[in-house]
């Protein structure tokens, strides 16, 4: 038990080591988090993952979705704190851009679902693939064809 020691947290009766990959969009996959607006989105779910005790070891803010690596201690379900991060941010980012409530229907800023995985002791490997994350997207960016429609002009 020694070996993996310094990843170990307690509680009164409880030794743990709970990490998740989490990755989250916004409805419809709209490319909202750019500039300014990335930075502070980022600052708004530090500050909430703050409020609950929930440790952030990586995270990414892509233009369209949200890679977090985390430590979520066992008294809280994974599915009550996204719960509490969309729902909480959402309010957050709508009274920040009060504007955006008018393209997201009733206050929904985030999508219905989410992806989450266990991390068990791929933590360094899971680490580097969301460092790596904003890199691969924009090389993949790059990739993409625009293709201009020869009839009427507009790219496609």
């Amino acid at each position: 038990m020694s070996y993996y020691t310094d990843d170990l947290h307690s509680l009164s009766h409880t030794k743990w080591n709970c990490k998740y990959h989490i990755v989250l969009a916004p409805k419809y996959r709209r490319k909202e988090f750019y500039d300014a607006r990335r930075i502070e989105i980022g600052k708004i779910l530090r500050q909430l993952c703050e409020w609950k005790g929930v440790n952030i070891i990586e995270a990414e803010v892509c233009k369209d979705h949200i890679h977090m690596l985390v430590e979520i201690p066992p008294k809280m379900s994974i599915s009550g704190f996204m719960g509490y991060l969309k729902g909480k941010s959402s309010q957050m980012i709508f009274e920040k851009w009060a504007n955006a409530r008018f393209k997201y229907r009733n206050r929904e800023f985030w999508c219905r679902g989410y992806y989450v995985d266990t991390v068990g002791k791929n933590t360094k490997k899971i680490q580097e693939y969301i460092a790596n994350q904003l890199k691969e997207d924009k090389l993949a960016e790059q990739l993409e064809l625009e293709l201009e429609d020869p009839f009427t002009g507009k790219k496609r």
